[in-house]
């Protein structure tokens, strides 16, 4: 019997999961409250409703006869849609809603990570009165993060000596809305992400990848959901030595080992530090734009990974292509703080070039496509090195247009990477 495959998302991510199914086996349907056109152009069927409702999921997912459904967003994830899937025996690549606290409840993270006693965890406390939590900021020896608990798509973090000085931190505390927040030490080093792929009790990594979360070139501006990453021909970043990826490893390992029975994508965002990766914060779902350097040099057929979580087989072995990726996102005007949504996208899709194009939080409508209050569309360009893969995205977007749009031209260049590698020798003390 051919595998009905459900993907429920309509992000940059989720298009690039579709991509990685286009060849498979399996026939594509897809869901989302906004009409991806790369994914419907995909996919066999596609249909609009809100995916962070689980009956509406179900009764989509029986309607097409699912076999499997991959869980894209972390917002289904926290509103039960994996729990919904099971219980209607719809086998779900996604962890249930208790196993995706390790990213939807950032004090839980901490204290599970705390806990089971898995490295990498900064020192941390949680308040949910938030008198004493500035009270806290004025007490600590240092520089402090702010995290609100819940789910802020990459936006709601402040960073004390970086973002924000103590006395702003403060005053963002005590004018949010927050009913708990986590203050931890803030880590100094350069980030970094490593993606699994975890089932069975098993787990399997890809290479690492840098996003950027500021808005502005320079690192420069407010948070973002991530404007643009990159990846090189192995699993390290130029910044990063072998042993570096292996303990980020050996952490995603003792978390795996530690949650048990979780399934679907662990994200693991790692600060390399003067004394090695410390977790910044683990997420339960491919990272977007992450998964766009990941899943386009994915040689080992998704569906097979798929299959093996459902059929309680091993997982196969994860091939990647020795490649290196680029990526870069074009937003709305305004983004994040005040995005100008509804705009018309006018992409010249056949002048990418080598370059791959995904849609992201755009709406296809009848006359054309819109822009949402989101991350519009993203090119990946992919070659031997980093610097061949950021010519190639950047040839695109100057082909495709980014009229009354924003993108940062500076993600992959090579003075930008040359500013990681001394900025990782400089807290190390050490001349590369």
């Amino acid at each position: 019997m051919r595998e009905h495959v459900l993907l429920i998302g309509g992000g940059g991510r989720e298009h690039a999961i579709a991509r990685a199914l286009e060849d498979s086996e399996a026939e594509l349907y897809a869901c989302a409250g906004n009409k991806n056109p790369g994914i419907a152009r995909i996919a066999t069927e596609f249909e609009t409703l809100e995916t962070t409702g689980p009956e509406a999921v179900v009764d989509y997912a029986e309607s097409v006869d699912a076999t499997i459904a991959v869980v894209g967003p972390e917002a289904p994830l926290e509103a039960g849609v994996s729990d919904a899937l099971e219980n209607a025996g719809i086998f779900a690549f996604g962890p249930n809603k208790d196993d995706a606290r390790i990213e939807t409840d950032k004090a839980f993270q901490r204290r599970f990570m705390q806990e089971n006693e898995v490295p990498g965890c900064p020192d941390f406390e949680t308040f949910d009165d938030m008198d004493a939590a500035c009270d806290y900021i004025d007490d600590y020896d240092g520089d402090l993060v702010i995290k609100p608990t819940g789910l802020t798509g990459g936006k709601g973090v402040k960073v004390i000596g970086d973002q924000v000085t103590a006395e702003e931190g403060k005053d963002y505390i005590r004018e949010s809305d927050y009913d708990r927040i986590v203050l931890e030490e803030r880590l100094i080093g350069e980030e970094f992400t490593v993606q699994a792929f975890v089932a069975n009790g098993e787990f399997r990594t890809a290479p690492a990848v840098q996003d950027h979360k500021r808005a502005y070139e320079g690192d420069d501006g407010p948070n973002t959901g991530g404007m643009g990453s990159y990846s090189a021909a192995t699993n390290q970043l130029p910044f990063m030595t072998d042993e570096d990826y292996d303990d980020a490893v050996s952490i995603i390992e003792a978390t795996v080992d530690a949650l048990e029975d979780y399934r679907g994508i662990l994200y693991g965002q790692f600060m390399l530090t003067a004394e090695g990766p410390m977790v910044v914060e683990f997420n339960a779902r491919f990272g977007d734009p992450e998964a766009m350097n990941t899943l386009p040099v994915l040689e080992t057929d998704f569906l097979d990974v798929l299959t093996a979580a459902r059929d309680g087989d091993a997982l196969p072995a994860l091939d990647f292509a020795e490649q290196a990726t680029v990526c870069k996102y074009v937003v709305p005007a305004g983004y994040p703080t005040e995005p100008e949504a509804g705009a018309k996208v006018r992409v010249d899709e056949e002048s990418a070039g080598d370059a791959q194009l995904y849609y992201a939080s755009v709406d296809e409508r009848e006359d054309g496509i819109y822009t949402t209050t989101s991350r519009s569309f993203a090119l990946v360009g992919i070659a031997d090195s980093i610097s061949e893969a950021e010519t190639i995205a950047e040839d695109a977007l100057a082909a495709a247009g980014e009229e009354g749009l924003h993108v940062r031209h500076d993600i992959g260049k090579a003075d930008l990477v040359q500013r990681r590698i001394d900025h990782v020798n400089d807290i190390r003390g050490e001349s590369r």
